[in-house]
């Protein structure tokens, strides 16, 4: 990224009159055979940062499908689709910034869009990690207050929630423009410039502090399952195969949620809190890549698998729904 990632290697536009490597090779015989330099080629723009973009693009285009899904359908406005809409909303601007970042790194370089790129970006996956925890808290609710769960009650307190994940978002992502930056200080800057360390490590604690909620809640969420599935298998004289099956799908599918979520996001938040400016920016890169594939996979997992989600995508795009097709809604436990 252009102030947001400092790339420590030499990659730059020759100048004018400079030879590349394959150029000096071949001008000194012309009737020899192209022969290649084991000198590394210079390349004007870094191939990190267009995988970043080009991770970025299919973001967008994943998530702005489920934005319009959930917007255009009526009948996807339960506090369960509101909590993915807010998702998909968040990862939906992450992807569109690591667009722009990369255009206004190559075309508009200044002080003034990095910071802005980058205040866009913290509160973009803020918001992302944030509706993460706040899915996980609806569905915690649908299991344990299964009988009181559609009620109003519901309702306000999914607007809360809502309120607080993009409020914290906001003011997280305007620290760095309101002044929280390292542009005149560098030795207080982080490995993601302009961001200072004090800064990245108050990031970093706060995804570990989320993390560890999420880990709590699905847990207790797994005990609830099983003991649920207990009971059933005991009024229903199942057998015990029934049981284990039953089960490990529920367990399975938690594994599932919190392993891509902790794939993706730890190697970042760790290296955050012990990586140093002076590092190569290699490791930024390596780490923070697959950070945004959180944000390619998640709609997959709360949106594309859903029963009603992907009746309106086969009505949107297909046109082939058959109204004797019997949908039934679904509780966010079962999501």
């Amino acid at each position: 990224m252009n102030e947001s990632l400092v790339v420590n290697d030499s990659s730059a536009t020759p100048v004018t009159g400079e030879s590349l490597p394959w150029m000096e090779a071949e001008s000194l015989d012309p009737n020899s055979s192209l022969e290649f330099s084991t000198a590394p080629l210079e390349f004007p723009v870094n191939p990190w940062d267009i995988m970043l973009c080009m991770s970025g693009t299919i973001i967008a285009c994943e998530n702005a499908i489920v934005v319009a899904i959930i917007f255009y359908t009526p009948t996807l406005r339960t506090p369960m689709f509101v909590l993915i809409g807010s998702l998909a909303t968040a990862d939906l601007l992450a992807g569109m910034g690591l667009i722009l970042n990369f255009v206004f790194q190559y075309v508009i370089s200044s002080e003034t869009i990095s910071l802005i790129t980058v205040g866009f970006l913290v509160a973009s996956f803020t918001a992302s990690i944030s509706s993460l925890l706040a899915i996980t808290v609806d569905r915690y609710f649908s299991i344990y207050n299964a009988l009181t769960y559609f009620s109003e009650k519901t309702q306000q307190y999914v607007h809360l929630m809502l309120i607080g994940t993009w409020g914290v978002s906001l003011l997280l992502g305007l620290l760095p423009v309101l002044g929280w930056n390292c542009l005149h200080d560098p030795a207080s800057c982080s490995i993601v410039r302009p961001l200072t360390r004090s800064n990245v490590m108050l990031l970093a604690t706060s995804f570990f502090v989320i993390f560890v909620l999420m880990l709590t809640l699905y847990f207790k969420i797994c005990k609830i399952v099983c003991r649920h599935a207990h009971q059933i298998a005991l009024q229903q004289h199942f057998f015990a195969t029934s049981h284990y099956v039953a089960t490990k799908k529920g367990v399975s599918t938690l594994a599932i949620i919190l392993g891509t979520f902790g794939a993706s996001w730890l190697p970042f938040a760790i290296y955050c809190l012990v990586g140093e400016r002076e590092y190569p920016s290699v490791y930024t890169y390596a780490t923070l890549l697959p950070a945004t594939y959180n944000s390619m996979i998640n709609p997959i997992i709360y949106a594309y698998r859903n029963t009603e989600i992907q009746r309106s995508i086969y009505m949107l795009l297909c046109g082939c729904f058959q109204t004797n097709v019997a949908y039934r809604s679904r509780s966010p436990s079962e999501v």
